[in-house]
């Protein structure tokens, strides 16, 4: 019988997980982009996670460099941002999961309202509150139709939140430029006399002061007349211009081991279907991310990642766990390190080259990497 000191022990192979760093500096380094660009308050984008690189990570990057507000599409987010220590004022629009009104006032969150029948339920909530008042900034529809009160409704709006004072306290006015990535100030025209319009209205019915704000990345970076009192830049802090007029600093980088490699000959079919065969002796490497690691399924021809400063094709279908790359005359190893996507340049693909290739945005790729791949500070 074997005993404990001769019992032989398993070697585990020296594998990395795939992982998304994000990266703090080219996050600073955006946001000083936008202050270059306006002298409107910022407030820094955080929802879907950080546009899926840490909502905590990109915030602290933000406020770092100069962001002076957060905003978030479900109030709910906010309990870990006020845990990590960021003090800074929050705003969340949307709310889908609801609003609870006690944890939004104990999260000093301001609360977007867009409808007359929401405002009046959140009135109705507040009154459960004796010594504290909900903030609120009203949302007109400036074009979109994707929320916000509709013109012909601003007054209605205006007459129930003056009911609801002592519950509530109006600080904002909002709305949202539907076609900003244009970067043509005479498409966002109309939205700005839209905005200026119910801010007025806002201002006659005796509220104020009032922050106005419009502006997401595209109309801070190409139109001053939709900056106002503030911008909300998203997109922007990781490194997305939806103008592409910009030129930002990219702030996510995704890396996978190859977990297999081979050698095949000429006519070798690769993946399910066999869709792509090879046309000459090769080699192929598998890296471990695919479809359910945000990997887009459908890519066109030429997408590709770096592997030993090298840009190798992606070949065959992308599978759940897997894609394959043809890397050619390069021996690689067991372990070694793809980088899928990051801001270098060169042979390295950036996340707007994934999104050529998918037929997307840039927004898509960051915000769909899934959860098993690990995240990670740059």
């Amino acid at each position: 019988m074997t005993n404990a000191l001769t019992t032989p022990r398993l070697t585990l192979s020296r594998m990395h997980a795939p992982t998304l760093h994000t990266l703090p500096d080219a996050i600073a380094a955006n946001v000083e982009r936008m202050r270059s660009a306006t002298d409107a308050r910022i407030m820094a984008v955080v929802k879907a996670d950080g546009y899926g690189l840490g909502a905590v990570s990109v915030a602290l990057s933000a406020v770092g460099a100069g962001a002076e507000w957060l905003g978030l599409t479900d109030a709910g987010d906010a309990a870990e941002l006020r845990d990590a220590g960021i003090e800074v004022p929050i705003l969340a629009w949307l709310n889908p999961s609801g609003v609870d009104v006690a944890q939004v006032v104990a999260d000093r969150v301001d609360i977007a309202v867009g409808s007359v029948d929401e405002l009046r339920q959140l009135i109705a909530d507040a009154s459960s509150l004796p010594h504290a008042r909900v903030r609120v900034h009203l949302q007109m529809d400036t074009g979109m139709s994707r929320g916000g009160a509709p013109v012909e409704e601003w007054a209605e709006l205006l007459r129930v939140a003056r009911s609801g004072r002592g519950r509530i306290e109006v600080v904002g006015v909002m709305g949202h430029l539907p076609g900003a990535d244009a970067a043509d100030p005479a498409i966002n025209a109309p939205a700005v006399l839209r905005m200026r319009q119910a801010r007025d209205a806002a201002l006659r019915a005796g509220f104020g002061p009032l922050i106005v704000h419009l502006a997401a990345t595209s109309g801070t970076l190409t139109d001053p007349a939709t900056h106002f009192d503030m911008v909300r830049v998203g997109a922007g802090l990781v490194g997305i211009d939806p103008s592409e007029t910009v030129s930002l600093r990219g702030a996510a980088r995704l890396t996978a081991a190859v977990v297999h490699s081979s050698v095949v000959p000429a006519g070798t079919p690769v993946g399910y279907g066999g869709v792509y065969v090879t046309e000459r002796r090769t080699r192929l490497s598998v890296i471990g991310v695919g479809y359910a690691d945000g990997i887009p399924r459908e890519l066109a021809p030429g997408s590709g990642v770096a592997i030993d400063g090298i840009r190798c094709a992606v070949v065959g279908r992308v599978s759940m766990d897997q894609i394959v790359v043809d890397t050619g005359d390069l021996s690689v190893l067991r372990g070694a390190t793809a980088v899928v996507f990051g801001p270098e340049g060169g042979a390295v693909p950036s996340v707007q080259e994934w999104a050529r290739w998918a037929g997307s945005i840039p927004h898509t790729i960051v915000t769909g990497i899934g959860a098993r791949v690990e995240r990670a500070i740059a």
